[in-house]
C-alpha cells in the first residue's frame, strides 16, 4: 500500500504539470505554425524536429541506467549505486562523442541529395541540423542524471521542470512571431538552447541532492559492473536507436515522395499524439521504477501485478481522451489551427490508433528490462521497429497515398505487441493466459463499447462546437462506466476503493 501511495503521489505531481503544460504546448504549436508558415514548419519538423525526438532517445537510454539504479535500490545497496553512476557517466560520454560524429557524417548525405528542401532554405535547414547535434551531445551526457531522478521517483522535480519548459517554449513562440530575423533559424537555435539549459539544471540539482551523484571515476569505477552495464546499455541502445530511426524515418520517407507540406501535417499529428499519449506516459513514468525495484527485491508477483494494472490504466487514460478527439477531429482542428495542412486529420486519427495499440503492451518492455536478459529481445524488436520504414518506402513506390505509412506502422505495432508478449513469457515467465484474460480482452471490450456509445451523437446532432462538447461528455461518462464494469478486475476495484478511502480520510473535515 505504501508503494502504491508513493506512485499515486508522484502521478499527481506529473498530472498537475500536465494540466498546465498541455494547453500551453498546443497553443504554442498554433503560434509557431502561423509564424513559420506551412513549408518552414515542415522543414523544422523534418530536420530540427529531431531535437524533440531526443527526448525519446533520452528516456530510452536513461531507462537502461535507471534499471540498474532501481534494482540496486530494491537490493538496498548504496555503494553499488555510486558505482553505477560513475560507470554510466563514462559510458554516456563515449556514446555522446560517437553519436555526434555519426550525426555530422549522416548530415553531409542528407543535405546532398536525400532531403527535398527548397534551395533557398537549405542553409537554414543546415543550421538547424547543427543545433540538433549540439543538443544531442548534452542530452546523451545527461542521461545518468535523468536516471537518478527517476530511480529516486522525484516526480516533483520533473513536474516543475516540465512547467518551466512549457512556459519558455510559449515565450519562444511569441518571440518568433514578432522577430525580424529568420524565424526558422531563431526558433531552431532557441529550442536547442532550451534543451541544454534544462539538462544543466538537472545536473546541478542532482549533485547537490543525491549522495550517489559524485563523480570519482578512479574510486568508483568497477570493471565487472562496467561490462554488465555496457552489454545491457548496448542492447538497449540498439532498440532505442532503431525505434528512433523509425520515428524520424517517417518524415524522411514522406519528404522524399511528397515534400515539406506533408511534413507539416505530420508535425501537427505528432504534437497531438505526443500531448495525448503523455497522459498515459505520465502514469508509467511514476510506475516503472516500482517494476524494477520489485524484481530487485525478488518480488516477481508484485512486478506482474504492477505490469498488468499499468498496461490497462495506460490504455484507459489515452482512450478517454482519444475517442472524442478521433470522432470530432475535423471541427477541433478548425478551431485550433487557422491553417490546417492537408492530411493532418487522417494522419492524427491513424496515429492515435497506433498509440492506443502501443499502450497495451508498453509495460512489458519495462518488465523484460527489469529481469535483464535482453540480447535476443532487443535484436528481434529492433528489426520489428525498423521494418515499417522499408515497407512504407515500397508502398509509396507503388503509388499509395501519404497516410498509408501510418497503416503500415499500425500493422507493425501489432507485431511488436506479440513480440513483447513472447519474450515476456520466455524471460520473465509471464502468465500469458492471465495477461490475455485480464488485460487484452478487457481492453478490447471496453474500447469497442465506449466508441460505439460516443459516436452516437454524430448521427443525431449537426456538426458544431455544441456537438463536440456533447461527444466529450458522453464519451467521458461512458468510458468511466465501461472501465469500471468491464476493464477492472474485482481485486483492482477493491484496491481502488481502499485507496480512495485512505485519501479522503486525510482530507480536512468540514466543521
Amino acid at each position: 500500500m505504501k508503494q502504491a501511495k508513493r506512485v499515486a503521489k508522484n502521478t499527481g505531481y506529473l498530472y498537475a504539470r500536465m494540466a498546465i503544460t498541455v494547453f500551453i504546448s498546443l497553443y504554442g504549436t498554433r503560434l509557431v505554425l502561423k509564424a513559420l508558415g506551412v513549408n518552414d514548419f515542415g522543414i523544422f519538423n523534418l530536420v530540427g524536429g529531431a531535437i524533440a525526438m531526443l527526448t525519446f532517445l533520452n528516456n530510452s537510454m536513461s531507462g537502461a541506467t535507471q534499471r540498474f539504479m532501481s534494482y540496486a535500490e530494491g537490493e538496498g545497496e548504496i555503494e553499488k549505486k555510486k558505482n553505477i553512476f560513475n560507470v554510466s557517466i563514462v559510458l554516456h560520454m563515449i556514446t555522446a562523442i560517437i553519436v555526434v560524429i555519426l550525426l555530422e557524417a549522416v548530415g553531409y548525405f542528407l543535405f546532398n541529395g536525400v532531403l527535398t528542401i527548397p534551395i533557398e532554405r537549405i542553409d537554414a535547414a543546415r543550421m538547424i541540423f547543427h543545433f540538433l547535434v549540439i543538443s544531442t551531445f548534452f542530452t546523451i551526457f545527461s542521461v545518468p542524471y535523468d536516471a537518478v531522478i527517476n530511480a529516486h521517483e522525484n516526480m516533483l522535480l520533473v513536474a516543475v521542470l516540465g512547467i518551466l519548459e512549457s512556459i519558455i517554449k510559449l515565450g519562444i513562440a511569441f518571440y518568433i512571431t514578432y522577430t525580424s530575423s529568420d524565424k526558422l533559424i531563431v526558433y531552431g537555435l532557441l529550442m536547442a538552447l532550451l534543451s541544454v539549459i534544462l539538462l544543466i539544471i538537472k545536473q546541478i540539482y542532482c549533485r547537490k541532492k543525491y549522495d550517489e551523484v559524485k563523480i570519482d571515476i578512479k574510486k568508483y569505477y568497477n570493471k565487472k559492473l562496467s561490462k554488465e552495464m555496457t552489454t545491457f546499455a548496448g542492447w538497449s541502445f540498439l532498440g532505442a536507436t532503431s525505434s528512433m530511426l523509425s520515428f524520424y524515418g517517417q518524415g524522411l520517407v514522406l519528404n522524399m515522395f511528397f515534400g515539406t507540406a506533408v511534413n507539416a501535417a505530420q508535425g501537427v499529428a505528432s504534437q497531438v499524439g505526443g500531448q495525448l499519449s503523455s497522459f498515459s506516459g505520465t502514469m508509467l513514468k511514476a510506475l516503472n521504477p516500482m517494476i524494477a525495484k520489485s524484481e530487485g527485491a525478488g518480488n516477481r508477483d508484485l512486478m506482474f501485478k504492477a505490469t498488468f494494472t499499468g498496461s490497462k490504466v495506460a490504455f484507459f487514460l489515452l482512450m478517454i481522451l482519444s475517442i472524442p478527439v478521433i470522432i470530432e477531429m475535423p471541427i477541433i482542428f478548425k478551431f485550433w489551427l487557422k491553417e490546417v495542412p492537408q492530411f493532418t486529420v487522417i494522419f492524427c486519427r491513424l496515429l492515435l490508433v497506433k498509440l492506443l495499440l502501443d499502450q497495451i503492451n508498453i509495460n512489458l518492455t519495462t518488465l523484460i528490462a527489469a529481469v535483464g536478459n535482453i540480447k535476443k529481445y532487443q535484436t528481434i524488436i529492433s528489426i520489428v521497429y525498423i521494418s515499417p520504414i522499408i515497407f512504407a518506402f515500397i508502398v509509396f513506390k507503388m503509388g499509395f497515398p501519404p497516410y498509408s505509412i501510418y497503416i503500415v506502422f499500425i500493422v507493425f505495432s501489432i507485431v511488436a505487441g506479440f513480440t513483447n508478449i513472447y519474450f515476456s513469457k520466455i524471460v520473465a515467465e509471464l502468465p500469458v493466459n492471465i495477461f490475455f484474460k485480464d488485460v487484452i480482452t478487457r481492453i478490447i471490450l471496453t474500447f469497442i463499447i465506449s466508441l460505439i456509445i460516443s459516436i452516437l451523437p454524430v448521427y443525431f446532432i449537426n456538426e458544431g462546437i455544441m456537438r463536440v462538447i456533447i461527444v466529450f461528455i458522453i464519451s467521458f461518462i461512458s468510458s468511466l462506466f465501461t472501465i469500471w464494469f468491464l476493464g477492472l478486475t474485482i481485486v483492482e476495484k477493491e484496491y481502488f476503493n481502499s485507496f480512495i478511502k485512505s485519501v479522503s480520510n486525510k482530507l480536512p473535515k468540514a466543521k
